[in-house]
């Protein structure tokens, strides 16, 4: 049975204990999503050995995932409009569960490949939905305490990914950092479908988009496969990497257009006209790139540079979600009390000076005062999410909130991917260029290097030994100034960033009246 959105009057939110089992099962299915997004990354040279294939082989495990989901995310609101919010979350979960079980039960690459790609597929619309969804549940006076919420869930996942993936995978085996999915996910799951099937919003027969749906996957298909294996073919020296550019930008721009003038398009970027989203998604994006454009280089550095294993870069890298998760209920809480634009900049201005106090580290800086940093992190991390979604969701009604999380969470999951791959390509080639300076150094001319190398052949050392000796040590400090300059540059875009927000205009309510940061 079908029905218009407009016929329907949204139900009454929710209270009480109901509530805050609606709130645990969206926020375990949401954190489930964002948690395998990167708890594969440390166990990609474990999963190549076990499997029999090159380590960078093995990455096709975490791209074939990323290449589903960034296509999957964006069509969310279709989704949802045609088969309804709750049904399409609820299946989404329970379907990335049974991917799962066949992803840990894979017993060659090929297998694994295809049982992420399906797995990325069937998870494009759970965090969007879950978000959607847990805002529909709040009262309006509530809804910054549920973005809050739900941020957490996003801020918390990717910081104990690396640190569970590092544990399992060294403790018991890589197949078990699937299967710890399944029980959440068969809870989330049902629980999800009992408590809101009875809040199912109405659908419609829409037609499907084939030709935005062919150049979509087309697209996004190119531009995620040069971006995922970018590094590996030197860029744009390669001609296959030329060739998915081209077909990236000319499927884009064919996208863009025929979206803008199709009658039932399959991705809504009519919210684009709309200031404060395509504000807020600016920031969230440029924002986004360098929150995980660090996250990526952060742990690499610690265990390319600084000697850490998997488990102790995820022991550093944690404390960053400890202040976030304290400071993100109260912060959502006071949400209309609130000047938004302020709140992130401040999240900027902490963000810039923690990223200027990483590329202040040595090689003899400690644990301790690296993970005192990723502490302070955490507040720019809870100022950062929450009045952004508020103000990308400023102003929109029931039937937009699917589209517009599906939009803006395809813009963030992009983000993540050009983060990765740009940062480590400027810090790998940074590192070649501070490798080939320092290199100039040693030579016969100069006094400091002839006497540091007789100083090492004097302990027993032969003339070849010294000298690799003294490349090993250039390629560290190479490395070192290499991470110095990468985070130097996103501290420089995340004080940028201050002046971008203030372009959004108030009110930030929900549905375009009320609420705060004026």
């Amino acid at each position: 049975m079908t029905s218009t959105a407009a016929a329907v009057a949204p139900p009454a939110p929710l209270h009480g204990g109901k509530l805050a089992l609606v709130t645990v099962a969206l926020s375990f299915a949401t954190f489930m999503e964002i948690l395998d997004t990167t708890i594969v990354n440390v166990s990609v040279p474990h999963i190549a050995g076990d499997l029999a294939v090159a380590a960078n082989q093995g990455t096709w495990a975490i791209s074939s995932y990323g290449l589903a989901a960034a296509i999957a995310v964006p069509l969310t609101g279709w989704l949802a409009g045609r088969f309804g919010q709750v049904k399409c979350f609820s299946l989404s979960v329970l379907l990335f569960t049974l991917m799962s079980i066949l992803c840990g039960m894979a017993n060659s690459l090929p297998m694994l490949v295809a049982f992420r790609f399906l797995q990325g597929l069937v998870s494009g619309p759970m965090v969007p939905l879950s978000q959607t969804l847990l805002l529909s549940t709040y009262p309006p006076e509530k809804k910054g305490l549920a973005l809050a919420l739900w941020s957490m869930t996003v801020i918390v996942a990717p910081i104990f990914g690396p640190l569970l993936g590092g544990y399992i995978t060294d403790q018991i085996s890589w197949p078990w950092i699937f299967y710890i999915n399944v029980p959440v996910g068969i809870v989330a799951g049902i629980a999800s479908w009992n408590l809101l099937k009875d809040r199912e919003t109405p659908t419609r027969k829409l037609p499907i988009d084939v030709v935005g749906l062919i150049l979509l996957v087309l697209g996004v298909g190119s531009l995620q496969v040069m971006l995922d294996n970018g590094n590996d073919l030197d860029w744009f020296n390669s001609p296959i990497i030329v060739t998915l550019c081209a077909v990236a930008v000319l499927a884009l721009t064919y996208f863009v257009a025929w979206e803008l003038t199709e009658e039932h398009p399959i991705v809504e970027l009519t919210l684009l006209k709309r200031r404060n989203f395509t504000i807020g998604v600016i920031v969230l994006s440029l924002g986004m790139f360098c929150f995980f454009g660090s996250t990526v280089l952060f742990p690499l550095w610690l265990q390319t540079v600084m000697g850490y294993n998997s488990t102790w870069a995820g022991v550093a890298t944690a404390p960053g979600g400890v202040l976030a998760l304290f400071l993100s209920p109260i912060i959502g809480k006071n949400i209309t009390k609130l000047n938004l634009r302020m709140v992130a900049s401040i999240a900027f201005v902490v963000f810039g000076i923690t990223m200027f106090w990483y590329a202040s580290f040595t090689l003899d800086t400690d644990l301790n005062h690296i993970m005192l940093s990723r502490f302070m992190q955490g507040i720019g991390i809870a100022c950062f999410f929450v009045p952004l979604n508020q103000i990308i969701l400023s102003g929109l009604g029931p039937a937009q909130m699917a589209s517009a999380s599906g939009l803006s969470n395809f813009f963030r999951t992009i983000s993540g991917s050009f983060a990765t791959a740009i940062a480590v390509f400027l810090w790998d080639r940074r590192q070649n260029f501070s490798h080939v300076r320092l290199t100039e150094n040693v030579n016969a001319a100069n006094p400091a290097s002839v006497d540091y190398l007789s100083k090492l052949q004097d302990l027993g050392l032969s003339a070849q030994a010294a000298y690799a000796q003294v490349d090993q040590v250039i390629a560290q400090q190479s490395f070192m100034i290499a991470t110095k300059e990468v985070f130097w540059l996103l501290g420089v875009i995340f004080f940028a960033l201050i002046v971008i927000v203030w372009f959004a205009k108030p009110p930030f309510g929900s549905t375009g009246g009320g609420g705060g940061g004026h």
